[in-house]
């Protein structure tokens, strides 16, 4: 153990002398004429110097102690420069802040004397104690005179300008604040402080940098310590002041306890540490932590950069497993309250808020009352936070549920207003620190509402968009389908009007039960295409055989209007119920546009690396003008009783499939639609045969 504590003072007060000589060296030079840059680097020079001599020697060699008296002197001589040139000095300094710098600095004087005189004597006898003791109440009389001419100095300094020496003179007071505790705890037990000695360099070196972050131009005014940083520095102070206390009081059991003191000790340790394990971790003193720092040491009661970003972090949590947006809303609007719970409502249908979702609140929520109408319009057109502590006091006129105002739990009913209109609103539960709300509360909460809202609008928005889309599917599907049932029902009406004349024809009546069975299963399929698990996409295409496809086609519809297959192909690459809904749409257009007796013509040819389908009717025909702009036009039709819809739908599939249709035609000539398609690669075994 003291080993380590040498290593640890060694090279603590070495690392303060390197940090404190390269500021020394670094205000040097910048060549300042005045005299305060040049005495507070002479100050740090001198600063370095004592922590080097006891890196090297140790606090019982003979210098040190006259090394920290110089060093003191040379920080006070700077104190009384600045005080007399700067801003306050401008009247001098009163006569009795001069008498307190002369007094401490007799103080020094005469410490120097005593600490060379006692390291003459003989170390047993009663002059020696006599004078170390001496030393050490001299010691403590500098520090606290140098305490209070460092607080006087900072309070003298004008206000607006304290930033430039706050973060200096703090340091300065850090540094005779633990020399005091030092001197202190060595007059009333010697043998307890080497560990102090040690850790005192550390100290220094943690103080250079404040020192040089404050005499830095212009950086002291804008540097503000975080809250979170304030809140760790003051928990490790305040284990600092418990070790500092638990120690007096060790040595103050072992002077009164006397035998006793051993059995005192171990039960004053027992009792605080387990008072410390039941308290600490307790919601309500960590709260009550919060809620005193933030009250004493910062203008606001919040970091709102910090608050501002673990809201936006926890309503934005993306992945998987994160919360669904509304428990993410209740709980981002609870951590800036330190709420423990939190409940959503959400206006409904009947412009009442009604129970949507919560986070962490207990209890059977089935049976919570919606908020009335004429309530929601009070609080939308108010805006106001509700209090629901005063509201409890009768200030308030607002209709509540019965179970809001009678739950000990709701604390405040935060309204999330998106763009003047009310659409939800969220209660929070009350925090473990009760209080009462303020008005930077109602501003922070007011402003979160507000983004809460805008969050919650944008995902109701994007749900109504994705039903939009999910309808629009739907009625495209239910369209082209509409489409095939027009087909379906003129295919049908034919039969019916053939069977009044050909019903004695056992060779019709066969065909008939066949077309019959043809159109129940088309109509089967239909339906199956309206299925919200059918979203109307190409299957992966494949070999098919387009004349078999062409030959069955033209046998259904040969029945009802002559129609002719002609030529052959090589394997297509498409998707063969998709080729027949083509096929089948441009053979119908072409049937309805041709005589009775006028033949529609099914060709089949292969072009390059593509297999061709050309439907060829001798009809009405139609003219460029038409096929150019409304042909390929949804909803747009030059029949009488058609959709528009066949034409389209068929280019749809065909572009799907990476195909394209042709058209050509001429009024009074016919037309002629030329399907497209890619040719199926050729295996081994067919091109063996060819």
């Amino acid at each position: 153990m003291g080993a380590l504590l040498q290593f640890v003072g060694d090279w603590g007060h070495a690392l303060a002398a390197v940090l404190f000589a390269a500021l020394g060296i670094f205000l040097l030079r910048r060549r300042d004429e005045a005299p305060e840059p040049r005495l507070l680097s002479a100050a740090l020079l001198m600063t370095s110097c004592w922590a080097l001599y006891v890196s090297f020697g140790g606090v019982s060699k003979p210098l040190s102690g006259i090394g920290e008296s110089i060093r003191n002197a040379a920080w006070l001589l700077a104190m009384f420069v600045m005080l007399r040139r700067g801003p306050v000095g401008r009247a001098g300094p009163t006569v009795a802040i001069c008498a307190v710098y002369a007094a401490v600095a007799g103080l020094i004087l005469l410490q120097t004397f005593t600490d060379l005189a006692w390291r003459q004597m003989v170390p047993a006898s009663d002059l020696h104690r006599a004078l170390v003791t001496c030393s050490l109440i001299l010691r403590m009389m500098t520090a606290i005179g140098s305490l209070l001419l460092v607080h006087h100095l900072y309070t003298a300094w004008p206000s607006r300008e304290r930033g430039g020496v706050a973060l200096l003179l703090g340091a300065l007071a850090a540094m005779w604040t633990y020399d005091l505790n030092l001197y202190v705890i060595c007059y009333f037990a010697s043998d307890r402080v080497s560990e102090l000695y040690a850790l005192r360099g550390l100290l220094m070196a943690l103080i250079a940098p404040v020192i040089a972050v404050g005499m830095r131009k212009g950086m002291a005014g804008r540097l503000q310590l975080s809250r979170a940083i304030t809140f760790q520095s003051l928990s490790i102070v305040a284990v600092g002041l418990y070790v500092a206390v638990l120690t007096a009081a060790a040595v103050l059991i072992e002077l009164i306890a006397g035998p006793y003191a051993r059995v005192v000790e171990i039960g004053a340790v027992f009792f605080t540490a387990v008072t410390a394990l039941v308290l600490l971790p307790s919601p309500q003193v960590r709260a009550l932590w919060k809620v005193q720092v933030a009250k004493h040491f910062f203008q606001h009661r919040y970091d709102y950069r910090t608050e501002w970003m673990r809201f936006g972090d926890t309503i934005g949590r993306p992945g998987e497993d994160a919360a669904p947006l509304g428990e993410r809303v209740a709980k981002a609007m609870a951590d800036i309250t330190d709420s423990p719970a939190a409940m959503l409502l959400l206006r409904d249908e009947r412009d009442a808020l009604s129970f949507e979702t919560h986070w962490n609140w207990t209890g059977d929520l089935s049976d919570v009352d919606a908020v009335a109408p004429a309530t929601v319009l009070q609080i939308e057109k108010s805006g106001w936070i509700v209090d629901l502590a005063r509201l409890k006091t009768g200030d308030g006129a607002l209709d509540l549920p019965a179970w809001m105002t009678q739950d000990r739990r709701a604390w405040a009913l935060v309204p999330l207003i998106h763009y003047g209109r009310l659409i939800g609103a969220l209660l929070l539960a009350r925090p473990p620190i009760d209080r009462r709300l303020d008005w930077e509360d109602f501003d922070m909460l007011r402003a979160a509402g507000r983004q809460a809202a805008t969050h919650i609008s944008e995902a109701q928005g994007q749900q109504a968009l994705d039903d939009a889309q999910r309808f629009e599917e739907f009625n495209r599907r239910f369209a082209f389908i509409i489409h095939d049932v027009k087909n379906l029902v003129s295919q049908l009406s034919l039969l019916s009007r053939n069977a009044e004349r050909h019903a004695d024809n056992p060779d019709f009546r066969a065909d008939m039960v066949l077309t019959l069975k043809e159109s129940v299963g088309k109509m089967n399929d239909m339906l199956a295409r309206l299925s919200q698990h059918n979203k109307g996409r190409a299957e992966e295409p494949r070999p098919m055989a387009l004349i078999d496809l062409l030959q069955q086609v033209a046998r259904t519809r040969a029945r009802l209007h002559p129609v002719h297959v002609a030529g052959d192909a090589p394997m297509a690459l498409a998707d063969p119920a998709r080729v027949e809904q083509i096929v089948t749409h441009l053979l119908q257009n072409a049937i309805d546009a041709s005589a009775p007796d006028s033949p529609v013509e099914l060709r089949l040819s292969s072009d390059g690396g593509e297999a061709v389908v050309e439907i060829i009717d001798r009809g009405r025909g139609m003219s460029a003008e038409y096929v150019r702009r409304d042909l390929f036009k949804p909803f747009s039709s030059s029949k009488a009783a058609g959709f528009g819809l066949g034409a389209f739908e068929a280019r749809s599939l065909a572009q799907a499939m990476g195909g394209r249709i042709e058209v050509e035609s001429k009024p009074g000539a016919g037309s002629r639609f030329t399907l497209r398609l890619p040719l199926a690669p050729r295996t081994d075994r067919q091109e063996k045969a060819a």
